[in-house]
């Protein structure tokens, strides 16, 4: 159907004729198509079995033809390519399952496939994020191998997958902030909205896609390189679940904004006394300024360090070298 969008192919020339020349007759749409008549005739019938154009009756008993508007057309062409994505996705789910059951041997955990092609390893990253229809969950650990070329290839991809609505949620490891290549863009990625939060040892190289793939990256035991196992939805895919969600509860926010910077020698007393368990009343106590002083300057490092709690801000102060 998509061809009758295309002023090269004979369906999109004489589509394009009748958009711009409303109630024509087969002959004159033939001439101005510069098709023969019998060719016309097909199409317009093809056509019109797709309602894509209309055939009306002058009342001298001669026919002239119409199109339909095109964002009509578009629309359609749209809803169909979304009910074959979906027919494609569920035929592809079944058939994932038939080829593992096809395979399956005993002391195999059919939910679990081993990936131990670079390329290929590459290649599934990509995968889990263009499949991703709500949220892509990543745990990010060092080494980070890639090149400046490959985090600008990512930065792009998720910068399409954000814009269409996926969500992107990622712990970092502390070192992350050090790293002269991956750090700029990670940054960026949460200048865009990526949510984002950090960690001092985070245990493995994560990466989930909704409910429907788990991804997770090691260094290979026998060889150089790396080694992605492939988690489907089963125990172990929920288990892995539920450790990035612990985990997120307990790293702290970041933001792009502020990594870096210093701060003044009052806000550095304010802050050690926070992490040190101080109260606001005993802080302004101590450094000899009122309580309302205090809290809005606690109130403006908690937001500078993207911290909702104390603890938290402590945290991130001294991974900051802030204290």
């Amino acid at each position: 159907m998509h061809d009758v969008l295309d002023p090269d192919s004979d369906r999109g020339r004489v589509y394009r004729c009748l958009v711009g020349h409303p109630r024509v007759s087969v002959d004159q749409l033939a001439a101005r198509a510069g098709l023969g008549e019998a060719v016309v005739q097909a199409v317009l019938k093809e056509l019109a079995a797709e309602d894509i154009v209309v055939t009306t009756d002058s009342g001298a008993g001669e026919s002239f033809w119409e199109a339909l508007p095109p964002s009509e057309v578009v629309e359609a062409l749209l809803q169909r390519d979304a009910a074959v994505r979906t027919s494609l996705r569920q035929a592809g789910t079944e058939l994932e399952r038939l080829y593992r059951f096809a395979r399956r041997d005993a002391g195999h955990y059919g939910a679990l496939e081993v990936v131990e092609d670079p390329a290929r390893v590459l290649s599934v990253s990509r995968q889990l994020q263009q499949s991703a229809r709500d949220q892509i969950r990543v745990i990010d650990v060092p080494p980070y191998s890639g090149t400046s070329d490959y985090y600008l290839a990512q930065e792009v991809l998720q910068r399409e997958r954000m814009a269409a609505g996926v969500v992107y949620r990622s712990i970092y490891h502390g070192s992350a902030f050090d790293d002269p290549i991956a750090w700029p863009n990670m940054a960026r990625m949460i200048e865009a909205g990526e949510q984002a939060r950090t960690l001092d040892d985070p245990p493995m190289k994560l990466a989930i896609g909704d409910d429907d793939l788990a991804v997770v990256t090691l260094a290979a035991d026998d060889h150089p390189g790396v080694v992605s196992l492939l988690i489907r939805p089963s125990g172990l895919f929920q288990a892995l679940s539920n450790v990035f969600e612990s985990l997120w509860r307990l790293a702290v926010p970041i933001s792009a904004a502020g990594i870096g910077t210093q701060i003044d020698a009052r806000d550095r007393q304010i802050l050690t006394l926070m992490a040190s368990g101080a109260t606001d009343d005993a802080i302004a106590r101590h450094l000899g300024v009122g309580r309302r002083t205090v809290v809005r300057r606690v109130s403006a490092l908690l937001a500078r360090l993207g911290a909702t709690t104390r603890f938290q801000a402590g945290v991130q102060a001294a991974r900051r070298g802030w204290l």
